[in-house]
């Protein structure tokens, strides 16, 4: 019996489970992968793509007795020394969300002396919400630069929060998963392949030679 006939059911065991952990890492990262192929393009293409802002605004006007709850939680951020990491009074937040339908729930508010000035970026967008704290007036702006912007700040993980973060984590590893069981099923099936690993060499030359010659 040959070498190569004793190790071939090993070969054969760890060809199946390659191709096992390539097609599950596939499956897995196949929607995300398209999503960030698309939005590598768009974003490549950024400034030939046209984007038309959505802007809308909203005013109101805040009772008094939540004004001095607001004016209450300025003084209490004042004690403990920061401007920020503060959230809306729970009143002051149910309120907006009865009268303009706005939520800022989980945005700190920046403190000045005289407004509240509450940041909400979001991906695709941005929105704002400024409370005067001399006349209770309420001002909110909401942008909207559409669906593309929407999905190219998915791509670059802009404003989307803790779990989106987590999810680009895992998807990158994933990735990694998908390449590397791709590049040792290649191995294995490179001796009957010849074009093989010249075709795996043209996809590092290519891009290092673009980088070295025309990338300043």
């Amino acid at each position: 019996m040959t070498a190569a006939s004793s190790n071939a059911p090993q070969r054969a065991y760890w060809l199946k489970k390659l191709h096992e952990w390539h097609w599950i890492s596939s499956a897995i990262c196949l929607i995300g992968m398209l999503l960030f192929a698309v939005t590598g393009f768009t974003l490549n293409h950024a400034g030939q793509i046209e984007a038309r802002p959505k802007v809308e605004t909203r005013e109101a006007q805040l009772p008094e007795d939540l004004l001095k709850k607001l004016l209450q939680a300025q003084e209490q951020s004042a004690q403990a020394a920061s401007n920020a990491g503060v959230n809306l009074p729970v009143d002051v937040d149910g309120w907006l969300a009865q009268q303009i339908r706005v939520s800022a729930k989980g945005f700190a508010v920046e403190w000045s002396e005289d407004e509240a000035y509450v940041p909400m970026p979001r991906p695709g967008g941005d929105a704002w919400l400024r409370v005067d704290l001399k006349d209770g007036a309420v001002e909110y702006e909401r942008t909207d630069r559409g669906w593309i912007s929407y999905l190219n700040d998915l791509h670059k993980g802009r404003n989307t929060g803790g779990v989106w973060s987590l999810f680009i984590d895992v998807f990158a590893i994933g990735c990694l998963v998908f390449c590397i069981t791709g590049l040792l099923i290649l191995k294995m099936h490179a001796q009957r392949r010849p074009m093989t690993w010249p075709m795996v060499g043209l996809g590092l030359v290519l891009p290092a030679l673009l980088v070295l010659l025309l990338v300043h």
